[in-house]
């Protein structure tokens, strides 16, 4: 059964929830049962107190839900001709998201063109439940955890020095007790979530991941065979955990199969203010382009505002790109000035990693 906290209890199977009524409980108030046929079991709910109960997306004998609603729960419909769950308990894994032979059929492709569409009244509901269902299901992931962002350019390509550098990033941090989040897409978050994923295993079977993955080095032409070499490389034993937060906003760009869990979202304006939001162990910045910045100065913004105990260290790597190409390092600069917001800019990732990994624990 799934971990529940007091009288919150969530039920996503029919045993489930068969295995709760055999038990004796009287009382459904607080549960949350998600996606349940509940045709044959119209009686047996009934005859417990549900007023409090909460119905999401079950199926029902005729009548069933109204008197449901009668006695107090509240009942809410599955929406017709929406690819995703929007009532789903936990996070999205790799084998969710590419769960057909061709990614053209995959949920992800599906979903992706579904958030593409002007769609009506039931889809923007639609959108709106199923993200705030990531958002719970997050809350419960990340409990308990230190997390720090990579952030980092979509564009890097496998086989490429920088890419080999953003995972040797995530191993350091990984291997430091540090739980690494990306924005879950491909280039240098996908390099992150590489090293964090194998940072408990020997550095030599990085190494070997990173040639074996520089074979496809980008999603174009074929996402197909860009996601099937990275799904191989991911079928290794006893992987670290490591998160993934992208979005169907830039469904063109195809999420990596390296995280071991992935938020996805269908809102990318609520996809950037969690992901920075659950980084209460800093941030580092990679070389990146508007994405990127715009992520530095959200990121600031935040500590900027926040009280000292909240805080979280920013990391740029790379003082020509911030100091030259994107010069972004010297408003950054001045923004920190006699404030308590720690920033820096190192020219390496075991610098980066080393300045992470000295500072206590930030905002949440």
């Amino acid at each position: 059964m799934r971990r529940h906290r007091g009288r919150v209890v969530d039920l996503g199977s029919l045993d489930e929830l068969d295995a709760r009524l055999a038990a004796g409980t009287t009382s459904m108030s607080g549960w949350r049962v998600r996606g349940v046929d509940l045709s044959e079991r119209g009686e047996a709910v009934l005859g417990r107190r549900v007023a409090g109960a909460l119905f999401l997306g079950c199926t029902f004998a005729p009548g069933d839900a109204e008197r449901l609603g009668a006695a107090g729960a509240l009942v809410l419909p599955a929406l017709a001709d929406v690819p995703l769950d929007v009532y789903r308990a936990g996070l999205y894994t790799a084998a969710d998201l590419y769960d057909a032979p061709r990614y053209a059929d995959s949920l992800d492709a599906r979903a992706y063109a579904w958030s593409q569409q002007r769609g009506g009244p039931d889809d923007s509901l639609a959108k709106a439940l199923h993200d705030h269902a990531i958002d719970e299901a997050l809350t419960a992931w990340v409990a308990g955890r230190r997390l720090v962002g990579v952030m980092g350019g979509h564009a890097l390509q496998r086989g490429q020095a920088g890419y080999a550098d953003a995972a040797r990033l995530g191993r350091l941090l990984g291997a430091g007790g540090l739980t690494v989040a990306t924005g879950g897409g491909p280039g240098a978050m996908e390099a992150a979530n590489l090293g964090a994923r194998l940072s408990g295993r020997p550095e030599a079977e990085l190494d070997a991941a990173l040639a074996r993955l520089a074979g496809v080095a980008s999603y174009r032409p074929s996402v197909q065979a860009w996601a099937e070499i990275a799904l191989e490389v991911a079928a290794g034993p006893d992987p670290v955990e490591t998160l993934g937060i992208p979005t169907w906003h830039y469904g063109h760009e195809p999420p990596n199969v390296l995280a071991t869990a992935i938020a996805k979202y269908v809102r990318n304006a609520t996809r950037e203010a969690v992901l920075l939001a659950v980084c209460d162990g800093g941030i580092v910045f990679l070389p990146g382009a508007a994405g990127t910045v715009q992520e530095v100065f959200q990121d600031a913004c935040e500590n900027y505002y926040a009280d000292e105990s909240s805080v979280a260290p920013m990391v740029l790597v790379g003082r020509h790109h911030w100091t030259e190409e994107l010069p972004a390092w010297p408003l950054l600069e001045s923004l920190a000035r006699g404030r308590t917001m720690p920033v820096a800019l190192v020219d390496s990732v075991e610098e980066a990693a080393a300045v992470v990994l000295s500072r206590p624990s930030g905002r949440r």
